[in-house]
């Protein structure tokens, strides 16, 4: 995968390291150059300033200001050109001309200085290996501080860079942890630079549109599950009218098959209805409510239905380090059920796992609703003794449309999407399992907060 920021990382940095090499050689021989050139100014001054008459008895060398005897050597010669003074002994360095001139002897090179004086030729020389350690020497002292400055602009790139790259980073984040719900534009109040404003605003853009998009497909089911369902119910009391007073002929069974049709169509537009209302519900402000009562009003509301299938429907409440005994009755101090949640959000999610079960629950057979609290989370499961689903389907089941294998009841295949909705809404989880030892499902609702709780908030 290409990094933009490893890509600029390793151009500036491979860049900079080379112009720093080129930069360093160029100023350390410059360096050597004018040490050179400083050395031989040196020869040249000290030459001249030496007494016309030094090498006669009596007269003492002159004090060079802390030039010691290793670095220059000096030769006198008269008119005849014998050497009437020499500064080291063991060394006799053949006449020369006037100027400067690099010679060698007894194998080393030296520079040599010669001037004609009075008389007198004055030949100063200094080794060269001399000259070079001091230039040497001379040319790191100049490098080294252009060395740190390289340091610390090779440290400094990292950090220019991950500054460079921190607007990016911060649109990452923000559309990171978006909801797949959110689709209102990016903020362009702050300071977005120049470079990244043009992909905001096509990111906009494309938000606008899907935005737009998705709105027009919510509100056609809207509008279509709406428009079907006075029609729908319209029809089935005129059918029901009609099997009453005997103006259409048929026999019961052809009534019941259309009846059970038209139930079906009429369940069918009702969660398409409510479908379509999750998918525009904005992320609304939760609430303190009372979760206890929610499950208590939900059973209450299907007890009719559980008692045509003579179902048995009830609710348990515990909590954690209480006997079931004790969890069971009346609550005897303060509601501990009351959740952070958006009301009607969790009535239809109850709503929708209490038809699934009693529809599935075979008759005489038993479904509870089960209102737990550990600590700082409250969860409610619906357990039924039905044939529950088959393994692998735990995932797929929660799929718009799709219906757990084997299935011969009536339904739309909507009730588990339209819950995983309201769940991921309230940032809790929706979990199926089926019972490990007797048949039956449990889809449990879990990691919802107590109104009390700092998190909830």
């Amino acid at each position: 995968m290409t990094s933009i920021r490893r890509w600029l990382l390793g151009w500036l940095i491979v860049g900079l390291a080379g112009a720093a090499l080129v930069a360093a050689y160029g100023i350390f021989h410059t360096a050597r150059i004018e040490a050179g050139e400083l050395f031989d100014y040196e020869l040249r001054t000290v030459a001249l300033s030496l007494p016309p008459d030094l090498g006669d008895a009596g007269l003492a060398m002159p004090d060079f200001e802390g030039i010691s005897d290793d670095r220059l050597f000096i030769q006198i010669r008269d008119a005849a050109g014998r050497t009437v003074y020499r500064s080291l002994g063991g060394v006799d360095l053949a006449p020369l001309t006037a100027g400067f001139h690099t010679i060698e002897y007894n194998g080393y090179q030296w520079r040599v200085f010669g001037t004609p004086r009075d008389g007198r030729f004055f030949e100063l020389a200094q080794p060269v290996s001399v000259r070079e350690d001091l230039a040497l020497r001379l040319a790191l002292r100049t490098l080294w501080p252009f060395g740190l400055l390289i340091l610390a602009v090779l440290a400094l790139v990292p950090f220019v860079v991950a500054r460079g790259l921190g607007p990016v980073r911060e649109l990452s984040g923000a559309l990171s942890t978006r909801s797949l719900d959110a689709l209102e534009p990016i903020g362009t109040d702050g300071p977005i630079p120049v470079e990244i404003r043009p992909l905001v605003v096509a990111l906009n853009d494309l938000l606008a549109r899907l935005n737009a998009s998705s709105q027009a497909q919510r509100t056609f089911v809207a509008d279509a599950a709406h428009e079907l369902r006075s029609p729908l119910a319209a029809l089935k009391l005129q059918l029901q009218a009609a099997e009453r007073d005997g103006s259409l002929s048929g026999s019961k069974t052809t009534f019941g098959r259309i009846e059970e049709r038209l139930n079906r169509l009429i369940h069918l537009v009702h969660q398409l209805l409510s479908l379509a209302r999750e998918d525009a519900q904005p992320a609304a402000q939760p609430q303190a409510v009372s979760l206890r009562r929610l499950c208590e009003r939900a059973v209450g509301d299907f007890s009719l239905l559980a008692e045509a299938k003579q179902i048995d429907l009830g609710l348990e409440c515990w909590k954690s380090g209480e006997s079931k005994s004790e969890s069971e009755g009346p609550a005897a101090g303060p509601d501990a059920f009351v959740v952070q949640a958006e009301p009607h959000g969790l009535e239809v999610l109850l709503g929708n796992l209490l038809d699934n079960a009693i529809r599935y629950t075979p008759a005489r057979g038993r479904v509870d609703v089960v209102l737990a609290r550990s600590g700082e989370t409250v969860s409610v499961s619906v357990s039924d003794n039905g044939p529950g689903i088959a393994p692998g389907d735990e995932e797929r089941v929660f799929d718009r449309f799709r219906r757990g294998a084997g299935t011969h009841e009536q339904g739309s295949g909507l009730g588990l999407a339209i819950a995983r909705k309201i769940a991921e809404r309230h940032h809790a989880t929706l979990c199926l399992r089926n019972h490990a030892d007797q048949p039956g499902l449990s889809v449990t609702l879990a990691g919802l907060r107590p109104a009390h709780s700092p998190r909830a908030s």
